[in-house]
C-alpha cells in the first residue's frame, strides 16, 4: 500500500512537472512568434500612417473599421461582425489661436488646443483678463464676484512626485473634464487648463470634456494650454494679474452618428459559451494618429487571436477580440457593447484590455476577487523569465468596464508609464514614437495571460 501511495505521489510530481514544462515552452513560443513572425508592428504602421488619428464620427474612424475588419477577417477567424454604436461627432475646424497680450500691441503666442467637445468662440475670439486657479474649492472661493467675465486658467499640475503617472494624472483630470462646467456656475466667459503632462514643452494635450447640465447657450469655450505656455502665462500673471488673454477657436459639435465596434472571435473548443475578450479601442483623438493611444492596443489585442491562429492553439473557451468605437469622449461603444452582451446572456468570465500605451509591458492590474487574484498570481512564474512582474489589484480598462457588474473578472495590460503622458493626446502621439520590440512584448505577454486564462480558468 505505501509503494503504490508513492507511486503516485511520483507520477502526480512527474504528471506536474510535465505539465509546467509545457506550460512555459507554450508562453516562450508566444514571445518568439510576436518578436519575429508577428504582425502587431505592421498593423499599427498601416493603421497611423495610412490611416491616421481616428476621432468618433470622423471618416477616418469609418475607414479604421472597415480595415480591421478586413484584417480579422483574413486571420481565418470563425467569426467576424461589427456591432453598430451611435457616436458623438465633434470636429475641430481650423487649429486655435492664442495669445497673451501684456499691454495693447504687446502679445505673445502660446501653444493651445480646443478640448473635445468643447463650443467654439465668437468669429472675432474671446479677449479677457485671466484668473489663474488650482482648484475647484478655490474657485468656489473666489465667487462671481471675482470670476465673471473672465477666463478661468486652471493650473494645477500633475505631480511628479508619484511613479505610477496614472495616479498623478487622476489627481489632475477633473480640470480638463469639469473645469468649464464649475467655472459657469460663476460667469467666467471662457477656460484654459494645463495639459496633462510631467513634460514641459509646447504640445497641447486635447481630451474630452463635459457640460453636465449646462444648457447650450450658456455654454463657454473650453481649451488646454501647453505646459510651456501655462507655465509662461503663470509668471506673466504674477508681473501682473490684470494682462488679458486671447483665444480664438471654431469646433462644433453636431447630432449624433452611426460607427461600430469590431468584433472577431474563436469559437471555444469546450466550453463555447464562456467568453474570453481582449481588446483595445479603435478611435483616438485627431492631433496626432493615435499610435500609443490606442492604435498600440487595437493591433496588441488582434495579435493574441493571430497568435492563437497561427500557433494552432484551439483555445477552450471562446476567445473574442472586440475593437471598441468611442472610448475617447464618450465609452459608447463599452456601454452598447455591455449593454447587448447582457441582454443576450452572454457569459464573459475574463476581460483584458490595453489601453496604456505601446511601452515595455511591466505586468498587470485585475479587477478581481481576493481568492480569484490569489490563483491569477501563481502564474507570475511563468512570466519571470520575461521581466514582468507586476500583478496587483486594480482597475482593468475603461471600455471593458460594464461589464464588471455581470461578475466579470477584468484585466489591464500595465506598460512603462513614465513616457506615456508626454506623448497622451497630443499630436506627439505618433508611429514613430513607437518601439517595435516593446509593442511586439506587450503582444506576447497578453497572449500568454489568456493562454492561462484558457487552460487554469478561475
Amino acid at each position: 500500500m505505501f509503494r503504490y501511495f508513492c507511486f503516485l505521489l511520483l507520477s502526480s510530481i512527474f504528471s506536474y512537472s510535465q505539465d509546467n514544462q509545457n506550460i512555459k515552452s507554450q508562453i516562450k513560443s508566444f514571445y518568439n512568434h510576436s518578436l519575429t513572425n508577428g504582425k502587431s508592428y505592421e498593423w499599427l504602421e498601416h493603421l497611423s500612417n495610412q490611416i491616421g488619428g481616428r476621432l468618433s464620427g470622423s471618416l477616418n474612424a469609418e475607414r479604421a473599421v472597415q480595415w480591421s475588419k478586413e484584417e480579422l477577417e483574413d486571420l481565418g477567424l470563425d467569426k467576424v461582425w461589427l456591432q453598430p454604436v451611435m457616436v458623438p461627432k465633434w470636429v475641430r475646424g481650423n487649429f486655435e489661436y492664442a495669445s497673451i497680450e501684456s499691454s495693447t500691441g504687446n502679445s505673445i503666442k502660446v501653444s493651445i488646443c480646443a478640448l473635445g467637445g468643447s463650443v467654439a468662440t465668437p468669429n472675432s475670439g474671446i479677449r479677457a483678463e485671466v484668473l489663474e486657479v488650482k482648484s475647484f474649492e478655490k474657485l468656489k472661493e473666489l465667487g462671481t464676484d471675482k470670476v465673471a467675465g473672465k477666463i478661468v486658467f486652471f493650473n494645477r499640475p500633475m505631480d511628479p512626485t508619484k511613479i505610477n503617472t496614472f495616479s498623478s494624472y487622476s489627481g489632475s483630470v477633473n480640470q480638463r473634464i469639469n473645469g468649464a462646467e464649475e467655472a459657469i456656475k460663476y460667469g467666467a466667459v471662457a477656460v484654459i487648463v494645463r495639459s496633462m503632462n510631467l513634460s514641459n514643452d509646447d504640445f497641447p494635450h486635447t481630451g474630452s470634456m463635459y457640460y453636465g447640465s449646462t444648457k447650450l447657450r450658456d455654454r463657454i469655450p473650453a481649451a488646454a494650454i501647453s505646459t510651456n505656455g501655462a507655465n509662461l502665462l503663470s509668471s506673466m500673471l504674477r508681473l501682473d494679474p490684470n494682462l488679458r488673454f486671447f483665444i480664438k477657436q471654431n469646433c462644433q459639435n453636431y447630432p449624433d452618428v452611426l460607427s461600430h465596434n469590431v468584433i472577431g472571435e474563436i469559437k471555444g473548443s469546450e466550453f463555447p459559451n464562456k467568453i474570453i475578450l481582449v481588446g483595445g479601442h479603435l478611435d483616438s483623438w485627431d492631433l496626432g494618429d493615435g499610435s500609443h493611444d490606442d492604435g498600440a492596443g487595437v493591433v496588441q489585442s488582434m495579435e493574441v487571436l493571430n497568435q492563437f491562429k497561427s500557433l494552432g492553439i484551439k483555445p477552450r473557451h471562446t476567445l473574442r477580440v472586440v475593437l471598441f468605437m468611442n472610448e475617447e469622449n464618450g465609452l459608447r461603444g463599452g456601454k452598447t457593447y455591455a449593454k447587448i452582451a447582457i441582454k443576450k446572456s452572454e457569459n464573459h468570465f475574463f476581460a483584458l484590455e490595453s489601453d496604456a500605451g505601446g511601452f515595455t509591458p511591466r505586468g498587470f492590474s485585475f479587477d478581481s476577487s481576493d481568492s480569484v487574484f490569489k490563483k491569477i498570481k501563481s502564474w507570475k512564474q511563468y512570466f519571470k523569465p520575461y521581466l514582468i512582474n507586476e500583478f496587483y489589484q486594480g482597475e482593468g480598462g475603461a471600455d471593458i468596464g460594464p461589464l464588471k457588474s455581470t461578475g466579470t473578472v477584468l484585466a489591464g495590460l500595465r506598460p512603462d508609464s513614465q513616457r506615456y503622458f508626454d506623448y497622451h493626446h497630443s499630436s506627439k502621439d505618433t508611429f514613430n514614437a513607437i518601439n517595435k520590440r516593446e509593442l511586439e512584448l506587450g503582444a506576447a505577454t497578453m497572449s500568454s495571460l489568456i493562454y492561462l486564462v484558457d487552460i487554469f480558468g478561475f
